[in-house]
């Protein structure tokens, strides 16, 4: 059975999950509430999300990699259901495969590119090959391990692992989004294969100011309009197509926005509805330009209704540069004004 196929079945349910949890969070839609719980690093968000879940649901287990963070928290509170593996990447995929296939949910935590090249063949065999639900937490996404050097970009983990069966991919825009997943993919009857989620490591602000309705596998509508449309995903592409949509509604184009926070199943119909509705789509990672986001919308658009498609990612080589995530983003073109300029050359050249 496909993931779409999976993801189609259990739609009703997960939204059962999400709602249960946009109604927790009602009372925190006072800007300033959600800022002081939000305004932090989307895996400092997910260690509290997953201790709060693990309290009343002992299949939970934390498989860590010696990646800190877990120490103070998840392992004082719950030693039964921590198991440190150490640095051994491969090992920390074939325990997880074991504890769920035993009936346990095991969240599998290492840093996105180790999870998505050193461990691959685990990833693939064991889990994904056996549709085990093993959650994987990759965090250190894209450049924002800048500063360590390319032994940890992780600049083409969405590429690999979209490729690999029965496997959801999801990249929250933010901390809130991240909760959201987490308590989305926590649910086995919702999701009852296995999930890769991308975090990065500092704190990028906040996309969502109050609770909404995430539901994975759907795009997030962040912006309407009707000109052109910029689909990204992760936390500063996000960032910067929301900041290109600004620019553009400066010049008199309006421009959709869509939050493309599950890779895989790609949301088709927001995709497709884009393409028909305005002039083409500009697409928006921090991740190479093979095989990650706009790779993905290229595929379906270029079978179902052929569009003017722009990406704008990493170009492809060996990026050796090391820097802030900020800053080497920008050194790659993942810019607002970069966006804003595909866009508007999309619009021109409309039919």
């Amino acid at each position: 059975m496909t993931v779409v196929d999976d993801v189609a079945k259990t739609v009703p349910v997960a939204e059962k999950v999400a709602d249960k949890f946009a109604a927790e969070t009602a009372g925190t839609t006072e800007t300033a509430a959600w800022r002081q719980k939000y305004e932090a690093a989307s895996r400092d968000v997910y260690r509290a999300t997953l201790l709060d879940l693990a309290r009343t649901d002992p299949r939970i287990f934390v498989v860590d990699t010696d990646m800190g963070g877990f120490e103070d928290g998840f392992e004082a509170e719950l030693p039964a259901q921590y198991v440190n593996v150490g640095i051994a990447e491969a090992n920390l995929m074939g325990v997880s495969a074991g504890l769920a296939a035993d009936g346990l949910v095991p969240f599998a935590n290492t840093i996105a590119s180790f999870a998505a090249t050193r461990a691959c063949e685990q990833v693939k065999v064991d889990i994904a090959g056996n549709n085990l639900p093993v959650r994987i937490v990759g965090t250190h996404g894209g450049f924002s391990a800048g500063h360590y050097g390319p032994t940890h970009h992780a600049l083409e983990d969405v590429a690999i692992l979209r490729t690999l069966p029965n496997l959801t991919v999801v990249v929250p825009a933010d901390a809130a989004e991240t909760e959201y997943a987490i308590r989305a993919v926590a649910d086995t009857d919702a999701f009852p294969g296995p999930v890769y989620i991308r975090l990065g490591r500092k704190a990028t602000g906040l996309v969502h100011e109050r609770p909404y309705a995430f539901r994975i596998g759907r795009a997030d509508v962040l912006r309407g309009g009707g000109d052109v449309t910029v689909v990204a995903t992760g936390p500063l592409p996000v960032s910067e197509a929301l900041a290109a949509a600004d620019l553009l509604a400066a010049r008199g184009i309006g421009a959709r926005v869509l939050n493309m926070h599950t890779v895989k199943p790609l949301d088709e119909a927001a995709v497709l509805a884009a393409a028909r509705e305005t002039a083409g789509l500009v697409t928006v990672e921090d991740h190479v330009l093979v095989g990650g986001l706009g790779a993905a919308v290229s595929e379906l658009t270029a079978e179902q209704h052929p569009c003017r498609v722009r990406r704008i990612g990493v170009p492809d080589g060996f990026h050796d540069e090391v820097g802030g995530e900020r800053e080497l983003l920008a050194l790659a073109g993942v810019t607002a004004e970069r966006i804003a300029a595909a866009a508007e050359e999309v619009v021109r050249h409309a039919p």
